[in-house]
């Protein structure tokens, strides 16, 4: 009898401290989509800013709201206050494309999301690792992308005009062959670390180099990072 108590106590325990499952996230909708939930039910859009009217203060909730008029290329949303700090408010600028979940509400006719929070949709690029293609004819399928090329050799560093302030000219070295790459001064000007780090190179340094696959009459890539190689 004791031994069965035991056991029904360690089973409750385990289930009292069980951890649930995460719930998958939610499907984005399509504005069909949206069109056809029901009212009450938890809805999903990518849409984009169009107009919004004066953030404040929502005591009763303890947040900032704001409500904001939305569309896609489908249709259009109204977003009834929705939560939102200050500082967020002050970038929901017309053209700007956000993720909505909130709650497909009615209100004297006009189907609005309530309830709703929101997140930029935003996109930032890692660097793919493109160093077995440099010298090769597949590297071109990369161009534009951000890259990194790993263990180049630095052969030499040149100023476009002789002295710091305008772009630097970097030739490297993989494997025996030459590539001459570039640091844009439009895109990382000499007030940039990258800049600094680059005309700090010596001749003969092994490094690690992230930019742009740029193309000019063969890879130009726009340096954007260096730092030494892994050993």
């Amino acid at each position: 009898m004791k031994k069965f108590v035991a056991m029904l106590l360690a089973l409750l325990l385990m289930g009292c401290f069980a951890v649930a499952e995460e719930a998958p996230a939610a499907k984005v909708m399509t504005y069909a989509e949206y069109v056809a939930a029901e009212l009450e039910t938890e809805v999903v859009v990518d849409c984009y800013v169009q107009a919004t009217q004066s953030w404040y203060y929502n005591s009763k909730v303890g947040s900032g709201v704001i409500t904001v008029y939305a569309a896609d290329k489908d249709g259009a949303y109204f977003l009834y206050e929705m939560i939102c700090s200050e500082e967020d408010a002050a970038r929901l600028v017309p053209g700007t494309k956000i993720r909505v979940t909130g709650y497909k509400g009615e209100w004297s006719g006009e189907v609005e999301i309530m309830d709703a929070t929101f997140e930029f949709d935003t996109y930032v690029a890692e660097p793919v690792d493109v160093t077995a293609f440099l010298g090769t004819d597949e590297l071109i399928g990369y161009q534009n992308q951000l890259a990194v090329f790993k263990g180049l050799t630095v052969e030499k560093i040149e100023y476009k005009n002789g002295e710091p302030g305008d772009d630097i000219y970097v030739t490297v070295s993989l494997n025996g062959a030459s590539y001459d790459f570039c640091v844009e001064r439009y895109l990382t000007g000499p007030e940039t670390e990258v800049y600094a780090t680059v005309g700090a190179l010596n001749v003969g340094d092994v490094v690690d180099v992230t930019g742009f696959v740029y193309w000019y009459n063969g890879v130009n890539t726009h340096i954007t990072a260096v730092t030494p190689a892994a050993k």
